[in-house]
């Protein structure tokens, strides 16, 4: 028997398209086992658009032209299809009672149902899913071309501590007589730096345990911020099978795999606990203690080569869906920038097009000019100067004619930062072109932007990147891209050119200090005491602490995030603006 695992891309509700897929993939001459990812047939993360009635009766007539299809066309009795998708209990409104999470089985013998229901639903960072979904009760085991094979739905493999319930130790207790040919999991599983190896060891420890191949199918996609990687695989005992590349539309086709063909270690002996595999692992900090004080792990080039991946991958995924083909990005001869337009640059389309936009002040220098013309010419990215000098000082004297309050310090450099927020957009009513968004996610972390102002853009693709990252991405991207990112952007001291030889760290520790503190602060793993015992000063810990805390509200309005890491500001981070913070500080 043949197992063939789908790793697909289509967009959240594109019900034709799922369809249109289907028909392409499963022909009169396929035969098998063919397995399609978590919740395919609609998408994943539906979010509210589970509950919306247009949503509900569009799937639902959606189901019924599959099903029509399948009739017609695939008879042949050695092929079995299973389908991630809804299962709905319906009100005499057409409301739903209840939603569940399932796995839908075509026999052409006995036709399609759902057969098993996800168990575990996760609750945690970006997952909402008891919100919306009813858990499942009981293990599946499905008889098929007389193999024996065990479903679970992505979280499934992943119980821990958190969970009362633990559908592989259920499933080891139901089978402990009978043997499995091989456990199938059908997944759509956020991307983050690390996850995937992480997903390897888990699905090799369940291997060992039954004694029995696993077989992992994951979505390809870009969902507004979150990435889903595919990188599906078949492991078998310590043993890795298939493998399936990063955010890539393709199938793996395997043979049954007999036991005895490959080695088993007993889980007990193995380095990896249970525990160490849990999903909770997976949040911890990113800190390097043999350092006092502890900073981040250095990226290796392999790190640096799947972000860039993910970063241009998830850009291309949120432009397309959304119906941009031009892109405006606002140049300051910084890091920040300098890295937004390369990875854009290196991702384009031959149907897209990119420009540049410099927009000096009276406190900009020859220098940031220099550096901006010159990563244009490396790039060969357009570039216009827009100056804000004689904006700027309309600004001031109408200010200071028409009110006696001080027009200086943060005011005088904040209007110069939301004056090129306003060019930026104008720009893109004239071209119709997509604002991206240089921030960091250091600066975001401590509101070192300006509301309306930097802070602008429709997806930000360094918002979970700490500056210390940004900086290592770009030695990668000079490293790999024949220095496209002119050194002296990458050696400069930061600053943000809003007053007189003004620099970032007049106002921030060292990056490599602020980096740190951060990782340990927003993974919630660490108070301030915590940090002081790591190493970082006292007074360090306080400006990063007392940063964070009043700056809520500009993370609250912020553009979509590109998640990489564990814990990103946006949708999995929610934080009320209205409380008391005095906490943060003791």
């Amino acid at each position: 028997m043949k197992i063939t695992l789908h790793q697909t891309r289509n967009t959240i509700a594109d019900f034709d398209g799922i369809l249109g897929t289907i028909k392409e993939t499963i022909t009169p001459s396929s035969e098998g086992v063919h397995v399609f990812p978590e919740l395919y047939l609609c998408g994943y993360p539906l979010q509210d658009l589970v509950l919306q009635k247009p949503f509900i009766s569009a799937y639902i007539a959606h189901q019924k032209k599959l099903v029509a299809w399948l009739k017609k066309n695939i008879t042949q009795e050695n092929l079995c299809v299973l389908f991630g998708g809804l299962e709905y209990d319906l009100s005499k409104t057409g409301m739903p009672i209840s939603i569940r999470n399932v796995i839908y089985k075509w026999e052409s013998g006995s036709g399609f149902h759902a057969i098993y229901t996800k168990r575990l639903l996760p609750n945690y960072d970006i997952f909402d899913e008891k919100k919306y979904f009813t858990s499942g009760h009981e293990p599946k085991f499905l008889e098929v071309q007389g193999k024996k094979l065990g479903l679970l739905i992505c979280e499934d493999m992943w119980a821990s501590a958190f969970y009362d319930i633990d559908p592989v130790s259920d499933m080891f207790k139901d089978c402990e007589k009978e043997s499995l040919d091989a456990i199938v999991n059908l997944s759509a599983s956020p991307y983050i730096l690390g996850k995937h190896q992480k997903r390897i060891d888990r699905a090799k420890y369940i291997s060992n345990l039954f004694n029995c191949p696993f077989y992992y199918v994951n979505k390809v996609g870009g969902e507004d911020e979150i990435l889903f990687d595919g990188a599906s695989f078949v492991v078998a005992g310590d043993n890795i099978i298939a493998q399936a590349p990063l955010y890539e539309k393709c199938d793996i086709e395997i043979e049954s795999i007999p036991p005895g063909s490959y080695s088993v270690v007993k889980p007990g002996n193995k380095d990896l606990s249970w525990e160490d595999l849990s999903w909770e692992d997976l949040f911890n900090s990113r800190l390097d203690f043999t350092h006092s004080p502890s900073k981040l792990h250095t990226w290796t080039d392999q790190d640096c080569a799947e972000i860039f991946k993910s970063l241009t991958f998830g850009f291309q995924e949120y432009a397309t869906k959304n119906g941009f083909n031009k892109f405006t990005v606002a140049l300051s001869g910084g890091v920040d920038s300098a890295l937004v337009l390369a990875l854009i640059k290196l991702s384009l389309t031959p149907d897209q097009q990119l420009e540049a936009i410099y927009m000096p002040s009276i406190h900009s220098s020859p220098l940031s000019y220099d550096l901006c013309l010159d990563i244009c010419e490396n790039l060969s990215v357009p570039v216009k100067t827009l100056p804000i000098k004689f904006l700027h000082s309309t600004a001031k004297n109408l200010f200071t004619s028409s009110y006696s309050d001080s027009f200086e310090g943060l005011t005088d450099e904040n209007v110069q930062s939301r004056l090129r927020g306003m060019l930026l957009y104008t720009r893109s009513n004239q071209t119709g072109s997509m604002v991206v968004n240089t921030s960091n996610k250091s600066e975001l972390a401590v509101g070192y932007s300006t509301q309306y102002g930097d802070s602008v853009g429709a997806i930000s693709l360094l918002g979970d990147l700490y500056k210390s990252e940004v900086y290592r991405l770009c030695e990668y991207i000079n490293k790999t891209y024949n220095q496209v990112i002119p050194e002296k952007i990458i050696t400069r001291e930061p600053t943000a050119e809003l007053r007189e030889g003004q620099v970032d760290t007049d106002s921030l520790p060292a990056y490599e200090i602020l980096d740190g503190i951060l990782e340990g602060l927003l993974n919630y793993r660490y108070t301030k005491k915590d940090l002081e015992d790591l190493g970082f000063s006292k007074d360090d810990v306080e400006t990063t602490f007392h940063l964070y805390r009043r700056n809520e509200y500009k993370r609250y309005q912020f553009c979509p995030i590109i998640k990489i890491s564990s814990k990103s500001f946006g949708f999995g981070y929610r934080i009320p603006l209205s409380k008391n913070t005095d906490f943060y500080l003791k």
